[in-house]
């Protein structure tokens, strides 16, 4: 994602095409002239044309309801029971979500790149390396085939030469939602979540919606605007990786881990990409108190069921229902949502619920059979060890995982980097007592 150019206006229309067509509007006057402008150096016609995008209108039979305001979302949600947890189980689980975000993410980082790393790709470099199914850190061929390219850091991140959790935006997020927590407490707004945007994580460490939504707060727009602004990746994956720390602090309530994730992701997002935060910190937080498939059953409570996200984590589940294989399921995640750019919130949820649920509860497997599905591979691998981990508690987690963390985490955020994990965790269980 680091090549993107999210602010060019070829980039805006080419994604906003893409964007309009997949929430349900009729765009097919304008595609042939937007695919040209995209190719072409004419940013003057792009943006006359992402004008044009935006007076389109959906077409009165799309099949699906996606509120976008709370009241909307929350009128259309089913009830979601709470459950409590001991102290001494939650500081293990707590530690075990921490442990289990930082390996999940350092697993994936090197094949985060899915125009490369397909999963085809994946599984052909993984069977070179005799390392599939994945259950252990990504090996570095040597010599690396000409065919493979693993991202830039992976002399920090393969198998070996973990020597701590790398810098990572999957992980710098939870940090700064604990920051974020400690400072306003369970009644922070969103506006409190764009201050500390600006005053704590780098412009540069940013992608997609965050870094438009960042340049569009650092020009003067209020928060309840920035996200609204030459956004087109306002349902990608970005809100979805800010969630797990709402979940933390709220073990068995999805409901309340959900309601906070509403107020970080708006920030940035909508509809589906804010239905992603929603969701994954509802799933965190029934980890705490259930099985991996009852997690995502509870999950389901907090995700408006006429969405695309509520469709797609369905469709997972009843191919679980069936008796598929985790690699037949993986064909027909492909062939229903293959469509969506490999930073999108709908597919990538499918894959972490298709690692959650195949996994079983084991941790290896768990994150194993989630990166090796592909796409957004740090961001899944990361929420499906933040999950799995909460499942097993810190106690139960493989060694091979955490001991190459050395309970350190770099972090781009001010005052956070080398972050002891086991002070993160603690912290975090501070704040859950006292809320």
């Amino acid at each position: 994602m680091e090549d993107h150019q999210p602010h060019h206006p070829q980039e805006l229309l080419r994604w906003e095409l893409a964007q309009r067509r997949e929430s349900g509007f009729d765009v097919d006057a304008l595609a042939a002239a937007a695919r040209r402008a995209v190719a072409g150096d004419d940013a003057a016609e792009a943006r006359r044309l992402l004008c044009e995008l935006g007076a389109t209108t959906r077409d009165e039979n799309w099949a699906y309801e996606e509120p976008e305001d709370l009241a909307g979302i929350l009128a259309t949600l089913p009830e979601a029971p709470v459950s409590t947890i001991g102290d001494s189980e939650f500081r293990d689980r707590t530690l075990g979500a921490w442990l289990g975000r930082c390996a999940g993410c350092n697993l994936g980082k090197p094949v985060e790149s899915g125009d490369h790393w397909t999963q085809e790709h994946l599984r052909r470099y993984l069977t070179l390396a005799d390392a599939y199914p994945l259950r252990d850190f990504v090996p570095v061929l040597d010599p690396m085939p000409e065919e493979f390219e693993l991202r830039e850091t992976w002399p920090v991140t393969t198998r070996g030469r973990v020597t701590e959790s790398a810098r990572d935006d999957d992980v710098d997020y939870t940090i700064l939602g604990l920051h974020i927590l400690e400072q306003y407490g369970s009644d922070f707004t969103t506006a409190d979540v764009a201050a500390e945007w600006l005053d704590r994580l780098p412009y540069t460490q940013t992608y997609t919606a965050e870094r438009v939504t960042y340049r569009n707060l650092a020009i003067g727009f209020a928060p309840a605007e920035a996200g609204r602004i030459d956004n087109p990746y306002r349902e990608w994956i970005g809100a979805q990786i800010r969630a797990d720390i709402f979940g933390y602090i709220n073990p068995g309530d999805p409901r309340a881990a959900a309601e906070m994730a509403y107020r970080d992701a708006v920030l940035s997002h909508s509809a589906n990409g804010v239905y992603g935060e929603m969701w994954a910190a509802a799933l965190v937080a029934s980890a705490f108190t259930g099985t991996a498939r009852q997690a995502v059953e509870m999950s389901l409570t907090c995700v408006p069921p006429g969405s695309r996200l509520a469709e797609a984590v369905r469709f997972v589940l009843d191919r679980h229902t069936a008796g598929d294989t985790w690699e037949q399921a993986r064909a027909a995640i492909e062939t229903r949502y293959g469509h969506y750019s490999w930073v999108h919130t709908v597919n990538n949820a499918t894959l972490v619920v298709a690692g959650l649920l195949w996994g079983d509860g084991d941790f290896t497997a768990s994150i194993g059979l989630t990166v090796q599905g592909g796409w957004d591979t740090d961001s899944n691998g990361a929420t499906v060890g933040s999950v799995a981990g909460i499942i097993c508690g810190a106690a139960h987690l493989p060694s091979h995982w955490t001991s190459p963390l050395n309970d350190t985490a770099r972090s781009a955020i001010r005052d956070f980097d080398h972050s002891r994990i086991s002070d993160l965790a603690e912290r975090t269980v501070r704040l859950a007592v006292k809320k």
